[in-house]
């Protein structure tokens, strides 16, 4: 029973950690493109993000990600034995831990008001996270060697769509 409250509040985390992930980087989006106005209102759009993405950040994102690697090894810990699409999750969780921790120099570089990617660039970066939810969820739904075969092809064709969508965007909106 307690392994059943630790996969919820596991479940949990991972929601409200992908959320501060996804809005976070929208935000860091917002503040790039703030750039393009005049000023004051450059200034006070950047100081107004700058606000809103510390308080998601520190409030949301990181303690969401910690509890959802705490939770994550207390379940680790109650598997008799690790099969192999475990180890591929593990994979992609730590890519995903490591994305999050580009998100943060990111999160530093723009409280200094540097610019280190353009608004497409991070556009594209915004989708990096779907990806592998979508990789991790399917992954551990289906387990399967066959299934992860066909959820492999799935997703680089769900990548490429993500990426068209985004470019697409991109031109509709000038």
């Amino acid at each position: 029973m307690p392994f059943l409250y630790l996969k919820a509040l596991h479940i949990i985390f991972v929601v409200t950690w992908f959320a501060g992930l996804f809005y976070t980087v929208r935000l860091f989006i917002y503040q790039t493109e703030s750039r393009s106005k005049g000023e004051p209102e450059a200034t006070i759009l950047t100081r107004e993000y700058q606000r809103i993405t510390k308080l998601l950040w520190y409030a949301i994102t990181w303690p969401s990600a910690v509890l959802t690697l705490i939770l994550g090894l207390s379940m680790l810990h109650q598997y008799p034995g690790w099969p192999r699409w475990l180890w591929i999750k593990l994979a992609l969780v730590s890519i995903l831990y490591l994305y999050h921790l580009y998100c943060h120099h990111l999160f530093r570089k723009l409280q200094n008001v540097q610019y280190p990617m353009t608004s497409i660039q991070l556009r594209l970066w915004n989708e990096v996270p779907t990806v592998l939810l979508v990789s991790i969820v399917f992954l551990v739904v289906l387990k399967s060697a066959l299934d992860m075969t066909y959820g492999l092809l799935g997703l680089v064709i769900f990548a490429v769509l993500l990426m068209w969508t985004v470019r697409l965007v991109k031109k509709i909106r000038g």
